[in-house]
């Protein structure tokens, strides 16, 4: 009997020497009464491409082991892997190192921010803490780990990274208008055309160019202006008529070169004149443009003086002035001179649809070949227009808008190469600039596209669009929201949702027919409590892309209705 005695005082000896041993620090294995862990936000959110968040821990008094350390790992668990992410280590205050204290009477309260790279399958995960006590140099974890955050909101993981590349314009015009002026000039007091002047070059160019046109049929005489003059001197009636007699001479002229070329005049102002009785202004640049002596004093009086007479007058009395004017300048203001007007008549765009049908473009010129290529409806065509255009006359729009063609067909290297040949021609044209960031964007060098893009900024909306979805990515929702405004486009829905403005993005998203838009008025509709919001929109998104079906399975955006009935029968 006393053996028995002994034998069971040795076990409760035993038993004593094992907890004292451990000096209670198992006990902390169960988290008392008051312990507060809490994750903020939750679920996290990923913005550009990390998570960021806090954990925030407050233990009651009595709890912490003066002599144990605490290690709390937390831990993303998500769909096929983990990803530990940095401990916090606490300690009692009796435990000789560099942590936190936890005091034993008073409990106490720490923070901890986390951050990781963010993955796809992180949207469907759970983020938990593992805790380890550390006491003796033994190491106790806890039974299991302690759940504290559901999944990681990625909405601005939606953004539309398709850029919008620019497509260089023509310059073709199917009516092209042309000129040609020559000059009739008379002795003073008289208007007869005088045989000396039509040998004159530039009227055997006007009688030529008359002639040409009247024997191509791309070419229509619109008419001709005559402007007929007389020189500032000699009374002012004199001098109207005797510039309307000018004028008529010079019809009377024109007439016999339209006879001759088989014109005929289509209406009464076929041939238009207009008289000037005085040619002050023409006097007046004559006089600015010539080296006379006296020129400044002239050009006093004129501006001295408004009324004709006056005017003549006061140069008159300039006796040795007037005789230079006389001899240089007043001789080249009696004049009628002829202005012939012609319309030149391209093809139109039923010509141009039929040469490239027959593979008859050879002959045309840049302008006429950018043109055909822009009023064709297949893609393909249209790249083999732009390609003979560049290989014939080597201009750099014909290489840009190859490259943009095979960019929308997906064909990432012919449109990279094209976009280079195009800026080895202009390396400072913005819209090549423009599209060459689309090029850097595809490939995945967003910091790269996003200086293009800037370098690029004058050559039109689209490149304010690339930068709003670049703006996005890198987590500057404000920006994106000034560079998307007034595109109506998912992404500027997208920035108003990210921006936290509901109303802005419902109505935004309201206007874009893409499936994206209606699981953004889904999203919009969660926020905001909506229940038919969310149900109505999200089955028109997954009716217009099934793919997003899955994402709705995991998207926390509706954690408050994945038990919902009818959000279950449309996600499932």
């Amino acid at each position: 009997m006393k053996k028995i005695k002994f034998n069971l005082l040795a076990l409760l000896t035993l038993a004593a020497l094992v907890l004292s041993g451990c000096g209670g620090a198992d006990k902390m294995k169960e988290l008392a009464e008051g312990t507060d862990l809490k994750l903020t936000p939750n679920p996290l959110e990923v913005h550009g491409d990390m998570v960021k968040g806090t954990i925030s821990a407050t233990f009651p008094a009595k709890y912490f082991n003066k002599k144990a350390l605490l290690k709390v790992t937390p831990v993303l668990v998500y769909e096929g892997g983990e990803l530990e992410l940095e401990p916090k280590m606490l300690q009692g205050e009796d435990v000789q190192d560099n942590h936190q204290v936890i005091s034993y009477d008073a409990g106490g309260s720490v923070n901890h921010d986390i951050e990781f790279e963010y993955k796809d399958q992180m949207l469907k995960s759970d983020l938990e803490l593992r805790f380890v006590i550390i006491h003796k140099e033994k190491e106790i974890p806890f039974d299991e780990p302690h759940k504290i955050g559901v999944g990681v909101i990625a909405t601005s993981k939606l953004v539309d990274l398709t850029p919008k590349a620019i497509m260089l314009k023509d310059k073709f015009q199917r009516i092209i208008p042309k000129n040609q002026e020559a000059q009739i000039n008379y002795v003073v007091n008289r208007s007869n055309v005088r045989r000396s002047e039509l040998t004159k070059d530039d009227i055997k160019t006007l009688q030529d160019f008359i002639g040409e046109t009247a024997e191509d049929e791309r070419q229509e005489f619109k008419g001709v202006e005559i402007s007929a003059y007389a020189s500032p001197e000699g009374p002012q009636s004199f001098n109207e008529q005797l510039s309307k007699a000018r004028g008529k001479s010079a019809e009377n002229w024109l007439s016999g070169v339209f006879k001759k070329s088989k014109i005929e005049k289509e209406s009464e102002d076929f041939v238009s004149v207009e008289t000037t009785a005085e040619d002050w202004a023409g006097f007046q640049k004559l006089v600015q443009e010539s080296d006379i002596q006296d020129k400044e004093l002239i050009l006093r009086v004129l501006s001295m003086h408004s009324d004709p007479d006056v005017r003549e007058k006061e140069i008159r009395n300039m006796s040795k002035v007037f005789l230079v004017l006389q001899e240089k300048i007043l001789p080249e203001l009696r004049r009628s001179k002829m202005v012939a007007n012609v319309e030149l008549i391209g093809y139109s765009d039923d010509e141009l649809l039929e040469m490239v049908e027959n593979n008859d473009i050879d002959d045309l010129n840049v302008e006429e070949m950018l043109y055909a290529a822009s009023i064709c409806e297949d893609n393909d065509t249209k790249l083999s227009i732009y390609t003979k255009a560049a290989d014939v006359h080597k201009d750099m729009r014909a290489y840009n808008n190859k490259g943009y063609i095979n960019l929308n067909n997906d064909n990432l290297a012919e449109a990279k190469k094209a976009f280079n040949a195009a800026s080895s021609i202009d390396p400072n044209n913005a819209a090549v600039k423009n599209n060459l960031g689309c090029i850097a964007m595809h490939e995945g060098d967003i910091d790269k596209a996003q200086s293009l893009f800037v370098e690029a900024s004058n050559a039109g909306p689209e490149v304010k669009y690339n930068l709003g979805g670049i703006a996005i990515v890198k987590n500057q929702y404000p920006a994106a929201v000034e560079y998307l405004a007034g595109t109506d486009s998912f992404n500027q829905g997208l920035a108003m949702l990210l921006t936290n403005k509901n109303d802005a993005a419902k109505n935004t998203f309201q206007k874009v027919d893409e499936a994206k838009a209606y699981y953004g008025l889904a999203i919009v509709g969660a926020r905001i409590g909506d229940e038919q919001m969310v149900l109505n929109n999200l089955r028109t998104a997954i009716g217009k892309d099934a793919s997003l079906k899955n994402r709705a399975l995991k998207d926390m955006e509706f954690r408050n209705y994945l038990q919902n009935e009818a959000f279950k029968a449309i996600v499932q």
